[in-house]
């Protein structure tokens, strides 16, 4: 028997496809915008002197990056409701998910940032007469958020990704999507392919718009 591979059935995939791309970006970014607040916020308690804040940083930071966002979602989806003693629906799981795993990661590249900015730096703001609080605000996070940009990019990219694994709770993105159109198809070669070159397009597109800051100075040093 040869196979052959049908390019008609590949592209009348698309449309069913493109269903999926909201909820994927949907779940990608509100996740990620999460994440950013909890990567702020446990970042900086990550590099706090004071002991009681600084290891609770390090275990949430340990835990979600040792563990696989697959196992998270699941326990988020099955697991809590147990817990709460309520339903979570999948949308609202997938994104927790996204944002408890990708906030472990951009915590610690807000520690890096932060702690790349010279001493001196932090001591000049000061002998202008600037507190603590504001040295931080307008010295040291502007510079340091340049720098952090490109690991910030590399994290939303990988999260977009990771949104493909949600299709095991029944999520509507793009894999779903395409295990619905195969189900009736049987095409899982043509219909496979254009879920990879559909994420390939999204992820590229990121790509190119970070490539176009660098270029324009604007993260980095």
């Amino acid at each position: 028997m040869t196979f052959q591979f049908d390019w008609q059935a590949a592209f009348a995939s698309i449309p069913y496809l493109l269903k999926g791309i909201p909820y994927t970006l949907l779940i990608s970014f509100v996740g990620l915008a999460i994440g950013f607040v909890i990567g702020i916020i446990f970042g900086l308690l990550r590099i706090s002197p004071a002991f009681w804040l600084r290891w609770p940083a390090i275990a949430y930071i340990e835990i979600f990056r040792g563990t696989p966002v697959l196992v998270q979602v699941l326990f988020i989806f099955y697991g809590l409701p147990q817990l709460l003693g309520g339903p979570i629906d999948a949308i609202t799981a997938g994104i927790a998910a996204i944002a408890v795993n990708s906030g472990a990661y951009i915590s610690e590249v807000v520690r890096g940032g932060v702690q790349s900015i010279a001493r001196g730096q932090r001591e000049a703001g000061l002998s202008l007469g600037l507190s603590r609080v504001k040295t931080f605000r307008y010295v040291i996070w502007p510079q340091a958020f340049r720098r952090m940009i490109p690991a910030l990019g590399n994290q939303g990219i990988i999260s977009i990704k990771d949104t493909s694994l949600f299709a095991v709770i029944g999520v509507g993105e793009l894999v779903r999507q395409g295990q619905i159109y195969i189900a009736t198809t049987f095409r899982a070669l043509e219909v496979y392919l254009m879920v990879a070159l559909l994420y390939l397009v999204i992820t590229l597109t990121l790509s190119l718009a970070l490539r176009m800051l660098e270029r324009k100075g604007l993260v980095g040093q």
